[in-house]
């Protein structure tokens, strides 16, 4: 495994590749866990070498605080993907290598997806979204890249940020891993206490009761449900739950047959947000 932090020495270690071998990247923030683990090993299924990039993105922060905060793991995280059989590139930059003088996000349309969810509460973070994965997957050049689907608003953003700049890349979106109470796996999960974590399985347990009753209970009983279960729950926060059309990410007031739904949450457990979703039909 060989690690790159400046891109210039990145790009020409790519270039030396063979012309017919197939590039497969998988961007993330750090902090790894068996998620994105999963997301490396499909991508070294798929492809003759991965690059796995490792970068804290200020631009898709619209809190400093949780910028400050968030969990910054360099050292576990290169001993994790040592562990994997396979040829492997880390990218691991300082801001200044991907925004040489002016850390700003560029301005984007992707058609209202990035207005919906966490577009509403956390304004300005699919610019910056947009900006850091145009960066990297015109510095990587990959075949395929690879998304974990528990962010599946980022994911389908993704592809829209694809389309629009005409990218000759691939983009897989990959299951859901969780933790063994249900929780998806997150890298803000180790910033929860043990109490905490133990709580949060209350987002797993919604999830899946409102898949059990969707194809037979209207969409509104479903949302005061929702609101019903983390009133009785103290100990999370709901920033909000949303039943929404899959492709267009758009609030669903009642159901189509022709269309495929999704439920996605946010919720705070003190003050660490946590998102989830789950497919509905």
């Amino acid at each position: 495994m060989v690690i790159h932090t400046q891109k210039e020495t990145l790009v020409q270690a790519l270039s030396s590749t063979a012309n017919n071998d197939k590039i497969g990247f998988v961007p993330t923030m750090g902090a790894l866990h068996e998620g994105h683990i999963s997301l490396v090993k499909k991508a070294l299924s798929e492809n003759d070498l991965v690059v796995v990039s490792i970068f804290v993105n200020p631009t898709q922060f619209n809190n400093t605080a949780d910028l400050a905060k968030y969990p910054r793991t360099p050292k576990d995280d290169i001993s994790l993907l040592k562990n994997l059989k396979g040829d492997v590139i880390v990218y691991l930059p300082e801001v200044s290598d991907l925004y040489d003088d002016s850390v700003s996000a560029k301005k984007y349309n992707f058609g209202g997806l990035e207005n919906e969810m966490e577009g509403k509460h956390r304004k300005g973070h699919f610019d910056g979204v947009g900006t850091i994965v145009s960066k990297l997957l015109r510095i990587v050049k990959p075949d395929t890249a690879y998304f974990g689907e528990k962010d599946f608003q980022q994911l389908q953003i993704v592809k829209n940020l694809v389309s629009i700049e005409k990218l000759p890349v691939k983009i897989v979106g990959c299951p859901i891993l969780r933790e063994k109470n249900g929780l998806a796996m997150s890298s803000r999960n180790k910033r929860l206490s043990a109490k905490q974590f133990g709580e949060a399985t209350i987002i797993y347990k919604t999830l899946n009761e409102v898949r059990e009753k969707f194809s037979f209970t209207p969409i509104n009983d479903l949302n005061a449900m929702v609101a019903e279960r983390f009133l009785q729950n103290p100990h999370l926060n709901l920033e909000y739950f949303e039943i929404a059309n899959e492709k267009t990410l758009k609030t669903a007031k009642r159901k189509s047959k022709d269309s495929k739904y999704r439920a996605f949450i946010a919720a705070f457990a003190g003050e660490i947000r946590l998102i989830d979703n789950m497919p509905l039909n």
